[in-house]
């Protein structure tokens, strides 16, 4: 049975370029054959700011919204997040989805798509790598960084890849599927 891999769209805002950079990964990913991939949008799930009463630790969800999102997280073996960069951070959106579970993360690898300016996103990446291992999450160092992604993106239409970004997401790909077979005895046990 093959491993299961979301590609999760960070953004949230109207006007986003995440979509199609997320499409286009997912696609990607389809045709690397490594994982079964399944395309998640965070703005599907409308999560407020964490607003359960007990730690996600516990798992005592009492709202529908952190229900729903725990199923969708605990469903996969790997994840890559789709991520612009907000003023060097993730954006809200993302560390929110994050905080909102924890045992659902722990044992699985991440990788991240990043896009933006002339950065890429690259300094989002960094500090979404110290959350993730918070969660018990292995991110990976290998990532895939789009700089100057309006280029990319025509119209808010499909995203256009090149040699280099292909070269990247092949990388990063291959190494989640090491990590998620190599850590797929530790989930099971927990």
């Amino acid at each position: 049975m093959a491993l299961k891999l979301q590609v999760i769209v960070c953004s949230t805002r109207p006007g986003r370029v995440g979509l199609p950079v997320a499409q286009w990964f997912q696609q990607y990913a389809k045709e690397h054959a490594g994982f079964d991939v399944q395309l998640v949008d965070l703005a599907d799930f409308g999560l407020p700011l964490y607003d359960e009463p007990k730690h996600p630790r516990m798992q005592q969800y009492q709202h529908a919204h952190t229900k729903r999102w725990s199923e969708s997280v605990a469903a996969a073996d790997a994840y890559v997040f789709v991520t612009p960069e907000y003023n060097y951070m993730p954006p809200p959106s993302l560390v929110n989805a994050l905080d909102y579970v924890y045992n659902e993360w722990n044992y699985k690898p991440c990788g991240f798509v990043s896009y933006g300016g002339v950065s890429g996103g690259l300094r989002a990446v960094q500090m979404a790598r110290l959350h993730t291992t918070t969660l018990k999450m292995m991110p990976m160092v290998e990532s895939v960084a789009i700089p100057s992604v309006s280029n990319h993106v025509k119209h808010g239409a499909a995203f256009e890849s090149n040699e280099l970004i292909d070269a990247s997401a092949k990388t990063m790909l291959d190494e989640m599927l090491r990590w998620a077979r190599a850590l797929q005895p530790m989930r099971e046990k927990a």
